[in-house]
């Protein structure tokens, strides 16, 4: 969100083996990890998919890598924006405005305390976030949920202000520190709301800490963009949402843990 006021498919894990060779020179060293005869590669860990311990920890897949199960457009709003491409959750953006086929996205079910993780990639000068808490009961996503901020803080064609920078929780809390990646690349989002505490961070650094429902908290909003939304920020348990800000962005791995 900007304004103040108002894929390839990701392949499974390979596993490599390396023969032992007798010939080997003494005290050579070698970079895969022994188990009996043979030397086993790490496997990289497969995209949109759980560990077993992370499954045992409590976590869930929001996106299976597939389709669309789990998620469905705001309000039932008929969107053709959207879509499960090559392994990621995809909105495809636009270089006009095309309100009548982009849409936010959520997830069908909803989640009061709770550990949210996700990749994104961006495209060169765009915006989008990721909304947590939040209801239908007003005309957009943004009217009652707050937002982790996604944007090309470097190119993008206006002024940002600090508090429209990613990572920050959106027209609140700016980001303590400027934690994205160039974009073309992707980067890793973390948002931790448990009874209102609220943390948001960006490639492993907490960019905002801040505790929702405080006197300080309702001064913020009572003086700044939401004044006039009051339905902000309200609701104890909401759903998740991914931004159509008109602009092309991939998600995958995304993942959450009611706490």
């Amino acid at each position: 969100m900007l304004k103040r006021g108002i894929v390839p498919a990701f392949a499974v894990a390979a596993l490599g083996l390396a023969s032992c060779g007798s010939g080997a020179a003494e005290g050579e060293k070698k970079d895969s990890v022994s188990a009996g005869n043979e030397n086993v590669a790490a496997a990289p860990v497969a995209a949109n998919a759980l560990s077993d311990d992370e499954r045992s920890a409590g976590w869930k897949l929001l996106f299976n890598g597939q389709n669309l199960d789990g998620w469905r457009v705001y309000k039932g709003k008929d969107g053709k924006t959207w879509s499960a491409l090559d392994g990621t959750l995809h909105c495809t953006g636009s270089t006009t405005d095309k309100s009548d086929m982009r849409g936010d996205l959520i997830s069908t079910d909803q989640y009061e305390n709770f550990e949210l993780e996700a990749d994104w990639k961006l495209a060169p000068q765009g915006n989008s976030g990721i909304l947590y808490l939040v209801t239908e009961a007003f005309d957009a996503p943004y009217m009652s949920g707050p937002e982790y901020q996604i944007i090309d803080d470097n190119n993008f064609p206006e002024k940002l202000e600090d508090w429209q920078k990613s990572g920050a929780n959106y027209a609140m809390n700016p980001p303590a520190k400027l934690a994205a990646k160039p974009i073309g690349e992707w980067n890793h989002a973390r948002i931790v709301v448990n009874k209102g505490h609220v943390e948001h961070w960006l490639n492993g650094e907490k960019v905002v800490d801040t505790q929702m429902w405080t006197p300080e908290w309702e001064k913020e909003k009572a003086t700044g963009k939401w004044k006039d939304y009051k339905g902000y920020g309200t609701a104890k348990k909401g759903h998740i949402c991914l931004q159509d800000h008109g602009s092309e962005i991939w998600f995958r791995n995304v993942k959450i843990k009611p706490l």
